[in-house]
C-alpha cells in the first residue's frame, strides 16, 4: 500500500519511524511549512533523513498541490497531527481515502485544545479517534477509539506523553491494518453528544481564587505545561504548574479570605478559595525557570496575608 504520511512535530515523526519500521511503503511526507527563522520540522527532518519527498504546501486549495499529490497515486493518506485545513475531495484523492489522529473521544471536545480540556473540565477519563476526516471539524465518521483514565492528578504532558502520543502511534497501526485488510468500519459521530472547544490559551488560564478547590487545581494540571495557569502576585504575572487540593472540612478551617497567602513554608505556599486552599508546589516567575513554590516564596518574600489576583 502506498502511503502517504501527513503531520507535524514529534508525534508526526514518530508515525512516520513506526511506518518505516514495520516496512510500510510510505512515499511521500506532507508537513506544516517553517515559519521564518523556525527551525525544521522534526517530522520533515526525519523523512529527509530517510530519503524521502517532503513537500510543504502553505495551502491545499491550490491546483499545483493537488496535481502533485495526484501524481503520487497514493492508497492511503495517514494524517499525525494536521493544523492547515484539508479540503475533503483532496482527502478522497488516495484510493482508500485518509485517515486522522485526535486526541479525544469524538464526537466530545473536537477543536485545537482536545487534551487540556476534559482535565480542565475535571472528566475522568479521555481517549483518541481514528477517523475518517471531511470539511467539517473534527467531524468524519470514526474508524476506531481507544480509552484512557484520567488521575487526580495527571496533567496535561502526563495525559498526553505517558499515554495518548504512544497509544495513538499503535492505535495508527491497527487503523492501517485495518484498511489493508478491507475491514475499517464507519461509524457516524452521534451529534447529540458533540462539543467543541477553542484553543487553551492564556486567557483562559488565569486563577479565579474565588472558584472550588477542585476546579482550581483542574484548571493548573489542565494547564500543565502549556499554556501554563497563572496569578497575579505584587501585580507580576506568576505562572502555577502543579499543586494540591486542599478541601476544607468546615468554614473555619479556610483560614483566610479567598486568593490570600494562608501559609508558606520550605516547600510551597497555600492560597485559600472558596471551599478550602490550594497548596501551590511549583511556579515560574516571569524571565525566570520553574522552581519549587517555597523557594519563590523566599526569594519574593511573600508572606502569609499577601493578597493574589
Amino acid at each position: 500500500m502506498r502511503i502517504v504520511v501527513h503531520g507535524q512535530q514529534a508525534f508526526g515523526k514518530a508515525v512516520l519511524e513506526a511506518l518505516l519500521k514495520r516496512g510500510e511503503q510510505v512515499i511521500a511526507v506532507y508537513a506544516a511549512p517553517e515559519k521564518p527563522g523556525q527551525r525544521p520540522d522534526p517530522l520533515k527532518e526525519a523523512a529527509v533523513a530517510a530519503g524521502l519527498l517532503v513537500n510543504q504546501p502553505a495551502s491545499y486549495r491550490k491546483p499545483e498541490v493537488w496535481e502533485a499529490f495526484k501524481a503520487l497515486k497514493p492508497d492511503l493518506q495517514v494524517m499525525a497531527y494536521v493544523t492547515l485545513f484539508v479540503p475533503e475531495d483532496f482527502l478522497n484523492i488516495p484510493t482508500h481515502g485518509s485517515i486522522q489522529y485526535h486526541p479525544s473521544l469524538l464526537p466530545k471536545f473536537r477543536g485545537p485544545s482536545s487534551i487540556n480540556w476534559p482535565i480542565i473540565k475535571g472528566e475522568r477519563e479521555t481517549g483518541l479517534s481514528i477517523f475518517w476526516p471531511d470539511n467539517g471539524l473534527d467531524t468524519g465518521d470514526i474508524l476506531l477509539q481507544k480509552t484512557t483514565p484520567i488521575g487526580p492528578d495527571d496533567s496535561l504532558g502526563s495525559v498526553y506523553f505517558e499515554r495518548l502520543f504512544p497509544m495513538g502511534v499503535a492505535a495508527m497501526l491497527e487503523a492501517i491494518d485495518l484498511v489493508k485488510a478491507g475491514k475499517a468500519p464507519r461509524y457516524k459521530q452521534d451529534e447529540s453528544k458533540a462539543s467543541y472547544e477553542g484553543w487553551c490559551t492564556a486567557e483562559n488560564a488565569g486563577i479565579d481564587w474565588g472558584k472550588p478547590v477542585q476546579q482550581i487545581h483542574d484548571l493548573i494540571r489542565g494547564c500543565n505545561p502549556a499554556p501554563g495557569a497563572w496569578t497575579l502576585i505584587n501585580g507580576k504575572r506568576v505562572q502555577v504548574f502543579e499543586s494540591k487540593p486542599l478541601p476544607a472540612r468546615a468554614p473555619g478551617g479556610i483560614g483566610g479570605k479567598m486568593g490570600e497567602v494562608v501559609a508558606v513554608d520550605g516547600e510551597s505556599f497555600s492560597v485559600a478559595c472558596a471551599d478550602g486552599r490550594i497548596k501551590v508546589l511549583r511556579v515560574r516567575a516571569p524571565d525566570a525557570n520553574k522552581i519549587s513554590a517555597g523557594e519563590y516564596a523566599a526569594n519574593a518574600r511573600l508572606l502569609v496575608g499577601t493578597r493574589l489576583v
